[in-house]
Order: structure tokens, then sequence, then C-alpha cells
């Protein structure tokens, strides 16, 4: 048989999500979640699309790769075609060569789950270990206490006030409300819920954004954030706890988030909430 990729049009992300969430379960290495197509749905359908890319083999998709920037795919496959070397072995011709229209001739780098073959073949073929990333994990099996803040569902009207806390905690975003409308317009955000916190002044001081994959599967927080004029006070904790229980009310068996090992204080944060750390990971990158 052979790997067919392809490029979905945007009435074929559905299946690509589909797949997605039927890929997660509890134990699987990091790897890409629904609710990141979800998160990316911000930039509007007909973006989304451009950045997906699947292989499939006999009409069944083996392989999801989301683009994240033109030097970034983030990829992960069945749990089945893990070692797949017919698979992996197309995954790499086409990271590699640029005419193949996933990756430019530039400095690039692949996220993949650890166990991947394609891991294996990208380090043969010259491709080097990049920045580290830690994983965490909270099991949702017993109920999540309550944050000890306030805490609001974000409905259409409140788009503006998470846009801008959005804003607020991290350098360089770009989210706006009608962002918010785009990714809500998306199919993934059908199992997904965008929280902010409150302080005892009703100021919005966090956010963040709990995608779930379906009853009986992890569910990712991506992304939280803190306000920059509201740090220090144990704010991020909240709206983890927050953004935990959220999850087990969507029937998630746990959730999981991952974020740069040097971000020390969100590692923290996040087992201040009850995560706990996981191995570290690695995404694999070649020099221009």
């Amino acid at each position: 048989m052979t790997i067919v990729s392809r490029t979905p049009a945007v009435d074929g992300l559905g299946e690509a999500v589909g797949a997605l969430r039927e890929w997660q379960y509890d134990g699987a290495p990091m790897q890409l979640h629904p609710g990141d197509l979800g998160w990316f749905w911000r930039f509007g359908a007909e973006a989304t699309a451009a950045a997906v890319r699947t292989w499939s083999r006999d009409g069944r998709i083996l392989a999801v790769g989301l683009l994240d920037s033109p030097g970034l795919l983030r990829l992960t496959t069945a749990p089945d075609a893990l070692r797949d070397e017919e698979l992996a072995h197309q995954l790499v011709e086409d990271v590699t060569e640029p005419e193949r229209g996933v990756l430019a001739e530039r400095k690039a780098s692949v996220e993949a789950p650890t166990v991947a073959l394609i891991q294996d073949l990208l380090s043969a073929n010259g491709w080097s270990a990049d920045e580290l990333w830690t994983p965490l994990r909270r099991d949702l099996t017993e109920p999540v206490p309550d944050p000890g803040v306030r805490i609001e569902v974000v409905g259409p009207e409140h788009a503006r006030v998470r846009a801008t806390v959005q804003r607020a905690s991290f350098d360089g975003s770009t989210f706006t409300d009608d962002r918010w409308h785009a990714m809500a317009a998306g199919p993934a955000y059908a199992d997904a819920r965008c929280l902010v916190a409150y302080d005892d002044q009703a100021t919005a001081v966090a956010a963040v954004t709990v995608w779930s994959a379906g009853p009986g599967k992890p569910g990712l927080l991506e992304p939280m954030g803190v306000h920059r004029d509201h740090r220090g006070h144990g704010y991020g904790k909240a709206i983890t706890v927050a953004a935990a229980a959220a999850l087990r009310e969507l029937g998630s068996s746990s959730a999981i988030v991952c974020t740069p090992s040097a971000n020390a204080g969100a590692v923290a944060t996040y087992e201040s909430a009850g995560f706990q750390r996981l191995p570290e990971v690695r995404d694999l990158s070649r020099d221009s």
C-alpha cells in the first residue's frame, strides 16, 4: 500500500480532529492533541487547513501534523503506527525535502512522540536534540478542590475580557475577541472551555483554555496565562486548579500540559496545582 500525504480542505479538518481525539489515552507519550488544532483555529478555518498535514493508507489517517509556524511541525501518529516503517520513512522524506511542501529549506524543528520511529530516523539523518520541554499531568478521578477565587466561563459576550488577559499574559500575543470567535467556531471547541479568574476587586487576572478529547481521555490546557500586573499572588495556581475541575466536568480522565523546561516558574505553578512532572521531551531540529 502507499502512504498518501494531504493538506486537507476546510471540510476535511473534522476528520483530522476526529483522528486526534481517537488517539488520546492515559499513558500516551506527549503528543499533538485536538486542542492544539483548536487553539490554532483562532487564525481561521482556512489558515488552519493550510497548516495541517495528514498521512493516510488505504483511506485511514495514520499521522497528523500541524505547522505551528513555518519552521515547526508538530506531529503524531495513530498508536499502532508509532513504529510503522513505511509511514516513518515517508514522514522523514516529507519533512526533509522542501519540495514536498511540509517544511521549507531553512532551520526547522519536528515535535513527535519520543517512542515514534521518525525520531530514530531523523536522528540518524543528522537532526539534533533541541529545546527541552516538561510535560505534566493531573489525574482527575478524584474531585478537584475549589480554586479559591471567582472563576467565570467565557461566552461570546466576554470574549474581549478573555483576549485582553491573553495579551497581558504573553508578550507579543495577537489574540483578539475576533480571534476568540474564530476559535470558538471550530469543531474542537465543542468540547472546550475558556475560563477567566477574577480578584477581590472584580479585575480579570488570569485565563486558560481547556480542551477535552472526549470522555475518559486526557484533556489539555492550552494556553494558561496570568496578567503581568497581577503575578505573584497565586492566580496561576488558582486558574490551573479551575482548569482541572472544568476538564473533570467535561469527562476527561486527566489534565495534561507541556511547557518549556526553562520556564521554571510555569513548571512550579502546575506542580502547585497538583500536576505531576513527567520525563522531559525534546524537539528535533536541523540547521538551515
